[in-house]
C-alpha cells in the first residue's frame, strides 16, 4: 500500500499537466457525447504529452538530464513542458516538386531534441512511404 501510495506523485503532477501546458479552459457543453468527445481528445492530448517527454528521457540514457533547457545550462531532467516550449519556435520549409519539405531549427537544443526523439529533420517521416 505504501508503495501505490508513493506513485501518487506522478499521478499529480500528470494532473497539473492537464491544468498546465495543455490550457484547457472551461467550456460549456449541452450534450453527454461532446464532453465525452472532449474528455477523449484531453486526454488523448495529455498521452501524446506524456510519452513525448518519456521518449526524450528514455533516449538520455540512466542519467536522465540534459543541457541547455534553461539560460544558465545547468543539467536537469527535461519535463514535457520544456520540450514543448523549445520545440515551438520550429518552422517548416514547404517542399516544392523540386526539394523536400524541411525543418528549420534556430537552437541547438531544438535539433537535440529532435534527435532524441528520433526525428530526422531533413527528411520528415510523412514522405516515407
Amino acid at each position: 500500500m505504501f508503495l501505490r501510495y508513493k506513485g501518487q506523485a506522478v499521478v499529480e503532477r500528470r494532473y497539473s499537466d492537464f491544468k498546465g501546458p495543455l490550457a484547457v479552459a472551461p467550456i460549456f457543453l449541452q450534450h453527454n457525447r461532446r464532453i465525452a468527445a472532449l474528455i477523449t481528445v484531453i486526454c488523448l492530448a495529455l498521452l501524446v504529452f506524456c510519452l513525448i517527454e518519456r521518449q526524450v528521457r528514455r533516449a538520455l540514457g540512466p542519467e536522465q538530464t540534459m543541457r541547455g533547457l534553461y539560460p544558465d545550462n545547468r543539467a536537469v531532467r527535461p519535463t514535457g513542458r520544456m520540450i514543448f516550449y523549445h520545440l515551438a519556435g520550429l518552422k517548416i520549409r514547404p517542399g516544392t516538386t523540386t526539394s523536400p519539405p524541411v525543418i528549420l531549427i534556430s537552437r541547438g537544443v531544438q535539433a537535440h531534441l529532435l534527435e532524441l526523439l528520433g526525428i530526422d529533420e531533413t527528411r520528415p517521416r510523412w514522405l516515407e512511404t
